[in-house]
């Protein structure tokens, strides 16, 4: 069975039986049939979709954001403003896709040539539980306006997000089977990859299981985009504002828990201002209000499972061991919920778990440094490469270090987040591929080229 469980009380909401190997048949020759339909749409008539899909969840953004908030854990103010985030990525697609997707044309001499794009066929979407219905729907909506059909594997531990999303995309008046969730176990993904109605995979998850899913599509030689782990170095320079900063920080480390992938986990912050820069975090962290994620004021809920929270304490033991300095927090919270107390880790090394390890909950850690060169070799002395920010009044400087910097986006005096009108996506260990903005679009199409020659 697949459980949906309430982290803030650990009690069961409810219970699924996962689909049969004759269901998830099934699933998958509706889809691709209903796909071969969608292609022939002209994207003009496709992005109407988006439209209602946009309309659909501002409909329900509160029926919606609870079921996140009650699966997950995530504050019910976050929950909210996924949904919309989730809407208003629609609204882009649907005003831009037809110029994204729009052919390209080269005339030479006697000769036209140029590129279309075309869509692949159906996409298997493996999604995490962190963002339940935004991770699918910043994949979705680009996929859906250039032609492909859906296959949604979410984290067993969201199912009632997972059918949710189903529901509304229907609602919004996707054709029968060309959007479907199924309900199966880890195990049973492999048969799905290998599947020759599923013609990509797109993954967001931890880098572990990106390297296995990586695997089994290249087995079957499929296309893959996939969006990974990542331990971003959040560069505090001397002139810096510190005040800005450190307050940009707490929300930067603990929104959603600090359960995200592009959420800053390394403090890398100047001798000169790392004392003044700490008591400013301090104090922020401390105003942080811990409690039911139902409730309005609620900044952090507990982590989405207790597993979770478990391994978490021990990368924090461990760092602790190994030298770092324990400022704040480092236990779980008693009672019933997997909470975890708010964590400032300082004079943490590159010896450290917590800075050579993701910490994917709600602790940060404070590494000092010296020299610019110094704070950029500690950016990069990890496997990760997503995200990045510089804090600094000199743009300049900040711009080389941007380009010194090894991620996919470096934010500067700005907090990393996905926008829809940008690309969004890692290097090294934290992935391939582009997704969101005119890049992410065309992922999953084929760029055909057509030649044309004199006619005789």
């Amino acid at each position: 069975m697949i459980k949906s469980i309430n982290p803030a009380t650990g009690d069961v909401i409810e219970s699924f039986k996962a689909h049969s190997a004759d269901e998830v048949d099934a699933i998958l020759g509706a889809a691709d049939r209903a796909q071969r339909s969608w292609r022939r749409v002209p994207v003009e008539k496709r992005v109407p979709l988006l439209t209602a899909i946009a309309r659909a969840l501002r409909a329900k953004k509160e029926e919606y954001a609870r079921l996140i908030t009650e699966e997950i854990g995530k504050p019910i103010t976050e929950s909210r403003g996924e949904i919309e985030k989730c809407a208003s990525t629609c609204d882009f697609y649907a005003a831009n896709a037809q110029t994204f997707l729009a052919d390209e044309r080269i005339v030479s001499n006697a000769t036209e040539s140029g590129v279309v794009f075309d869509p692949l066929g159906v996409v298997l979407a493996i999604m995490p539980w962190n963002y339940p219905f935004w991770q699918f729907v910043r994949f979705a909506a680009p996929a859906l306006a250039a032609g492909n059909g859906a296959i949604l594997k979410h984290a067993n531990n969201v199912p009632r997000c997972a059918l949710a999303i189903e529901a509304m995309i229907r609602e919004a008046g996707c054709p029968d089977g060309l959007m479907r969730t199924v309900l199966i176990d880890a195990s049973a993904v492999s048969g799905l990859i290998a599947d020759d109605r599923i013609a990509a995979v797109t993954l967001t998850g931890s880098t572990e299981v990106g390297q296995i899913v990586a695997a089994q599509a290249g087995k079957s030689l499929k296309k893959q985009v996939l969006e990974l782990g990542g331990s971003d170095p959040f560069i505090v320079l001397p002139d810096a504002d510190i005040a800005t900063a450190a307050a940009t920080a707490v929300k930067a480390r603990f929104v959603n828990v600090g359960q995200s992938c592009v959420n800053a986990k390394r403090f890398i912050v100047h001798d000169d201002i790392a004392d003044a820069f700490s008591d400013a975090f301090i104090t922020g962290i401390r105003a942080l209000k811990v409690g039911d994620p139902m409730d309005e004021a609620t900044q952090i809920g507990p982590m989405a499972r207790m597993n979770l929270r478990a391994n978490l304490h021990d990368q924090v033991t461990r760092s602790i061991a190994e030298g770092a300095v324990l400022v704040l927090g480092g236990t779980p919270i008693d009672g019933p919920g997997s909470y975890y107390a708010p964590t400032l880790l300082d004079r943490v090394t590159p010896e450290h778990t917590s800075f050579k390890e993701e910490l994917f909950g709600p602790v940060a850690s404070i590494i000092r440094y010296s020299s610019t060169e110094e704070a950029i070799a500690l950016a990069n002395n990890t496997e990760f490469g997503l995200g990045a920010s510089v804090w600094t009044t000199d743009l300049d400087l900040a711009r080389r270090m941007a380009r010194e910097i090894d991620a996919g986006a470096v934010f500067i005096n700005g907090m990393v987040a996905s926008d829809a009108r940008l690309p969004f996506g890692g290097i090294k260990k934290s992935g391939y591929g582009r997704e969101l903005g005119s890049y992410g679009i065309r992922e999953f199409t084929n760029m055909k080229t057509i030649w044309i020659g004199p006619a005789k």
